[in-house]
């Protein structure tokens, strides 16, 4: 994967949203890198993704 990002509007349910706010405060990273990092990490259990990617504290 590139270092190239793609916007992409996501609507979730302020439920939802909490949790994954809650959950990103506890390993020090953004709410958005958090949802990447749930995203990148199901991606790879599927063998979805190419290449593997560092994972970054961002």
């Amino acid at each position: 994967m590139g270092r190239d990002r793609k916007q992409y509007l996501l609507r979730i349910p302020q439920e939802l949203y909490d949790a994954y706010e809650a959950w990103a405060a506890d390993e020090f990273r953004s709410v958005n890198a958090q949802i990447e990092a749930v995203l990148v990490d199901a991606a790879r259990r599927a063998r979805r993704l190419k290449k593997s990617r560092p994972e970054s504290d961002s």
